[in-house]
């Protein structure tokens, strides 16, 4: 036992919740998906407590939604990512395992001696990992909208390129127009045959001859 105990002892917590069948609690989680984290609070009543205060303690807690849905979760006490478990109300019972609760909706769910009673127990290093999330969703949001700013540059410099390119065409048929023109004229001027049309004097004199 001594062994077992040396070997566990290193994963359990220094300040574990002490729950009782009863009491109303919110449970902050910490929730990885892929990349990212994101603290879950998840609020109920807790209706058992197993296994005593040990590695393999557990607690279950039934949240009732909306209508008459209920959800229940159990939680390992010594769970690592358990950031923080609140006490919000406690109610005396006389039973271990409150099942009869899962049958009870409304003003049948309340328990006749119940007082509110805040408690919070957290670990020393509970701060720490919400202060790294809170700087992880930060940095998170720095980093899309460095991507957003670039993405926007990125197209910016193609709409600027490809006007630029029918700008340049316009002007190059502009040119070429403006040569045409000019060689044109200049033909007529430097004593090239220049057909001139007849007019109706041209016509008669030839009749007469």
């Amino acid at each position: 036992m001594n062994l077992i105990a040396e070997a566990t002892k290193s994963h359990l917590k220094k300040n574990p919740p002490v729950l009782r069948p009863g009491n109303t609690v919110r449970v902050h989680q910490r929730i990885i998906e892929g990349a990212k984290e994101r603290i879950q609070i998840f609020e109920g009543l807790v209706i058992s407590v197993r296994a005593g205060r040990g590695l393999n303690g557990n607690y279950t807690v039934r949240r009732v939604g909306a209508g008459t849905i209920g959800v229940e979760r159990t939680f390992p006490l010594h769970a690592p990512y358990i950031l923080k478990v609140e006490r919000v109300k406690t109610a005396q019972v006389r039973r271990a395992k409150l099942n009869y609760m899962r049958t009870r909706f409304g003003k049948a769910a309340r328990f006749s001696k119940e007082k509110r009673e805040s408690t919070v127990w957290e670990e020393p290093e509970a701060e720490k990992e919400l202060e790294k999330i809170k700087e992880e969703k930060a940095e998170a949001a720095e980093e899309k909208t460095e991507l957003k700013q670039e993405k926007e540059a990125e197209l910016e410099e193609k709409f600027e390129k490809a006007h630029g390119g029918h700008v340049t065409e316009g002007a190059k048929e502009a040119d070429g127009k403006g040569t045409d023109n000019s060689t044109g004229d200049a033909g007529g001027e430097s004593g090239e045959p220049v057909s001139e049309a007849k007019g109706p004097q041209d016509s008669s004199a030839k009749l007469k001859a």
